[in-house]
């Protein structure tokens, strides 16, 4: 799983735009707030507003609106606007990729990786993210000491030195 930038600029956006929904906010206003360079989130904002998440306004009272209430856009739904696909292996669907014979369990490990990102992604909406109301299931898997240990290199037992006699 990869969240590029600009993936993160747009959740955090829509968080934005939910706290003060129904009311509009400017680009400006949401960088300042949240920290984001106001360029990227332009760039967001026009791909959010492609993907009918978003309504933009001119003028002086100009700015940016959800165009449905927060408790109905997921996570997941802004990253595939502005990303693509949640998963992708050398840029196909992870059900799209062909394998040659002794290799076609790898597919399957492919798509299982893209379930478990659709279930949390697509589970948790933008108020859930604002409110920190989120479905037990999302809640157990961040509880989970485990969950915020970081992975690197490969698994492997530390091995103790032999005793010498």
């Amino acid at each position: 799983m990869h969240v590029s930038a600009k993936g993160d600029y747009a959740v955090r956006a829509m968080a934005g735009l939910a706290s003060a929904h129904p009311e509009r906010m400017t680009a400006a206003a949401l960088a300042e707030r949240f920290d984001m360079p106001r360029k990227f989130l332009e760039s967001a904002f026009a791909d959010l507003k492609r993907a009918a998440l978003v309504s933009s306004f001119r003028g002086v009272e100009g700015g940016y609106a959800l165009r449905r209430s927060p408790d109905t856009i997921t996570v997941g739904e802004v990253l595939r606007a502005v990303d693509g696909p949640l998963a992708d292996v050398h840029g196909l669907r992870p059900d799209e990729v062909t394998y040659p014979a002794g290799l076609e369990h790898m597919q399957e490990v492919w798509v299982a990786a893209r379930a478990a990102v659709r279930s949390v992604f697509d589970e948790v909406t933008i108020d859930q993210l604002v409110t920190g109301q989120f479905p037990e299931e999302i809640r157990r898997l961040f509880a989970a000491d485990s969950a915020w240990e970081p992975r690197t290199g490969p698994q492997t037992p530390t091995l103790r030195p032999a005793a010498t006699t």
